[in-house]
């Protein structure tokens, strides 16, 4: 019974696992890119801790209403709504869905990342947390679990038979 337990969990777990990986990677394999929402400027459609998973675009293609991910900075990427679409001069009005007002500066054709094609809510918490020393410690953690659930009931059994 014991066996069939750790069996049972180390089943649950190992699957959780492949799930989990398999959203944060086919994406990338797949010529998507995947970021974690930080701020709740997107919802109630988008809300913090989401994944959002962007594909690369024509930004001409691109109309009113659709959401788009672009570079704001160096080291920012923000996820809005197109609101306008100036082609003159190649830019984009932008608006958060929470917002009040629309973005202060046009967003150009070419820091458009891409558009939005689906987001997976909580999945950007773990995304975010396994990469701090706590998630590190935690991932080993589910690691020492699992070799547990492994070897546990071969060491109760043997000690079972023993007894016998």
């Amino acid at each position: 019974m014991f066996r069939k337990i750790c069996n049972f969990l180390l089943g649950v777990l190992i699957i959780g696992l492949l799930v989990i990986a398999g959203l944060l990677l086919v994406p990338r394999l797949l010529g998507m890119q995947s970021l974690a929402v930080l701020s709740g400027s997107m919802e109630p459609e988008i809300s913090v801790g989401s994944i959002v998973y962007a594909e690369p675009v024509d930004p001409e293609s691109l109309e009113v209403g659709d959401v788009i991910t672009y570079q704001l900075g160096e080291d920012t990427r923000v996820t809005h709504r197109i609101t306008e679409i100036n082609e003159e001069e190649q830019t984009f009005t932008t608006k958060g869905d929470a917002n009040d007002n629309v973005d202060g500066s046009p967003v150009p054709y070419s820091n458009v990342v891409g558009q939005v094609k689906y987001h997976v809510p909580y999945l950007g918490y773990i995304s975010i947390y396994i990469k701090t020393p706590l998630g590190i410690a935690v991932g080993c953690g589910i690691l020492i679990v699992i070799i547990l659930l492994n070897f546990l009931p071969d060491i109760f059994s043997s000690e079972e038979e023993k007894k016998k």
